[in-house]
């Protein structure tokens, strides 16, 4: 593991790890090295669920709009959904250093100033607040294997 607490996988073409960043007053930050090449020249950046931001390439943009055109327009929870990730997300150009500012309503759904983290998983990245990732990872840590049973169906009734 790097000392940035990232691990790359080039073979993969995955995005993995944690990497911590600051925000500047301004709401500007910088996409760690690490997971530009990945990511390519413009992202879409938009809220996410649990109050974190997401950003992801444009191809993956599109299978995931894909996915959400396959749902049918006339029920109210696909609509939410539209409006919760469609609505809420901005196509980016991050510089040559990665860097780039964070709409001031992603800001605030995030609760992002100061200090933030850059996770990898696997095909998207997430922009925490520094204190609710620890918060979250905390979570994560005491509720992994509850959550794995949940996953794989262990334990349901047949």
């Amino acid at each position: 593991m790097e000392k940035s607490g990232v691990k790359w996988c080039k073979e993969a073409g995955m995005l993995l790890g944690n990497y911590p960043a600051k925000i500047n007053f301004k709401g500007r930050t910088a996409i760690p090295a690490k997971y530009r090449s990945q990511l390519g020249k413009k992202i879409i950046l938009g809220q996410w669920y649990e109050n974190c931001l997401v950003i992801v390439s444009q191809n993956q943009w599109q299978e995931l709009l894909k996915q959400i055109e396959q749902k049918p327009f006339i029920s109210a929870p696909s609509r939410e959904t539209d409006r919760f990730l469609v609505g809420g997300a901005f196509e980016i150009e991050p510089d040559n250093q990665g860097r780039f500012v964070i709409p001031s309503s992603l800001r605030e759904y995030a609760g992002l100033k100061g200090e933030v983290v850059f996770v990898g998983l696997l095909n998207r990245l997430e922009i925490w607040d520094k204190t609710k990732w620890e918060k979250h990872q905390k979570y994560l840590d005491e509720h992994a294997e509850e959550i794995a049973e949940k996953l794989s169906g262990v334990g349901e009734k047949e």
